[in-house]
């Protein structure tokens, strides 16, 4: 079956031209025109802003003029992800979709789910000519998934609107009220280039077929990251000999749990035996640690040529230490919202850049904003000690959930009435959007829904095509329900 069959057809259709348009974070040209060309198309006022984010607006349906004004809002940009064996440039290529059972996926990349299929609804709602609703202002945002920039930088005359309905959740059934802030803490090593030891065993070590995920909303699963378990095989190489790094690198998103890491080592010969012994030992240990998902996870080893230089033995060693100590998942757990958790940390990637430079990227998120500072600090004294400088981004706020909010109430007893069962009210450990838009509008009355939407920000995204067609009747009676003003 191809997608433009599938129900409802509108929606399905739009994800499809969106699936064909490139729009990898900071580089997002094309899907604003794209935008742009469909409100001309439909003859829709539009505004766009310094920051590229695009504003649709739809004007009521005959006799909903009085209702409150509904901000539909999706961010444009996608987890730019795919597997090492696929050659695939996501500045120039379309995704590649196909269905496999009850899902939507593409071919060894990011489908993009997250959050085209947002886009997608919002752009169905203003191009449908049946369906009842109030004023809409459709919001796209810029540049989600690598800093919330979009968003941070909106104009804030571009929320001038009662309700926001986010589209950017992830389970279907599911009411978001809440959600993590976050900050970045970035360590920089740096290296001296030193003769290589000539005398050394010289291998490449490489860890690969780990799942991966998003840092924030797969925290909790204990999936492997790969940037942690390289770190831990070269520090039980430390344990035993002398030991040099050539070659470094691991991981790619700030916001992903890595999946891949590789580096070029060398050892003293005698202990060429022993780096092959503790590397199967290892192998064994994660394949009894990590769960199912991530059972597939190797380590391997093949020799190679001595190079000409090497990163200083020092630096080498800090840096190994420096990646074992960090932190890596689970922090705290929520006491006010039972199972959800509330601080965590993401040790993202490590990069070798010109000028001698070793950066090391991570993440923490809480719901608490002290917790998440505290975690903040805690990274940054690892890289401290480790002879490293340690710069934390600004972060951007957090939600803290409203139990009496209006629009949570209606789409309660809508989703109750149309599916005969309750939604479940969450608070998230993601990051959203929503904090920077309370800063900028602190009226604003919101929830985030979503379909289901399984492996964001890596190869395995897929889409469970069922409830698109759910999510997308709930939102139409949604907008008919909406309270007057």
């Amino acid at each position: 079956m191809e997608i433009r069959n599938l129900n409802p057809s509108l929606i399905w259709n739009l994800f499809d031209e969106i699936t064909k348009v490139p729009r990898p974070s900071k580089k997002e040209g094309k899907i604003i025109q794209f935008l742009i060309d469909f409100a001309t198309e439909y003859h829709l006022e539009f505004e766009k802003d310094d920051a590229l984010n695009v504003i649709i607006r739809k004007p009521a349906t005959l006799g909903k003029e009085n209702l409150q004004t509904v901000i539909l809002q999706s961010h444009v940009d996608m987890v730019c992800e795919k597997n090492s064996d696929v050659s695939f440039n996501f500045e120039t290529d379309s995704i590649q979709t196909y269905i496999d059972g009850e899902w939507l996926k593409a071919k060894g990349t990011t489908l993009g789910a997250d959050d085209g299929i947002g886009m997608a609804a919002a752009l169905a709602i203003l191009a449908s000519t049946d369906i009842e609703h109030g004023p809409i202002i459709a919001l796209f945002t810029t540049d989600e998934e690598t800093g919330l920039t979009g968003a941070n930088a909106l104009n804030p005359k571009f929320l001038e609107g009662d309700i926001l309905l986010n589209l950017d959740s992830e389970e279907w059934g599911e009411f978001c009220v809440g959600c993590a802030g976050g900050k970045n803490t970035i360590g920089t090593f740096s290296y001296q280039l030193s003769p290589a030891p000539q005398n050394y065993f010289w291998f490449d070590v490489e860890v690969s077929g780990l799942k991966g995920g998003h840092s924030g909303s797969d925290i909790h699963v204990g999936l492997g990251n790969a940037n942690k378990i390289l770190a831990r095989y070269l520090y039980s190489l430390h344990q035993e000999s002398p030991i040099v790094l050539s070659k470094i690198d691991g991981g790619n998103l700030h916001n992903a749990i890595a999946r891949e890491a590789s580096a070029t080592v060398g050892i003293p010969m005698a202990s060429k035996e022993r780096a092959i012994i503790l590397l199967n030992i290892l192998q064994a240990d994660l394949e009894n640690e990590l769960p199912l998902d991530d059972r597939n996870v190797k380590l391997q080893i093949q020799s190679t040529d001595a190079p000409t230089h090497s990163i200083d033995m020092q630096t080498s060693v800090d840096l190994i230490l420096a990646l074992y100590a960090l932190p890596h998942g689970v922090m705290g757990w929520s006491l006010d919202m039972p199972g959800t958790v509330e601080t965590s940390t993401n040790l993202a990637s490590v990069k070798m850049k010109e000028n001698q430079k070793i950066i090391v990227t991570t993440s923490q998120r809480s719901s608490t904003a002290s917790l998440k500072n505290d975690t903040v600090n805690m990274v940054t004294i690892v890289f401290q000690l480790a002879g490293a400088e340690a710069k934390s981004s600004d972060g951007y706020p957090g939600w803290k959930p409203n139990p009496d909010s209006p629009v949570l109430r209606v789409s309660k007893a809508v989703f109750e009435k149309f599916f005969g069962e309750k939604a479940k009210i969450i608070s998230i450990h993601a990051g959203l959007e929503c904090g920077l838009f309370l800063e900028k509008n602190p009226k604003l009355d919101m929830i985030s829904c979503g379909p289901t939407v399984m492996g964001a920000h890596s190869p395995d995204e897929r889409l469970e095509i069922s409830t698109v067609e759910k999510w997308w009747k709930f939102l139409v009676e949604l907008l008919k329900e909406i309270p007057a003003k």
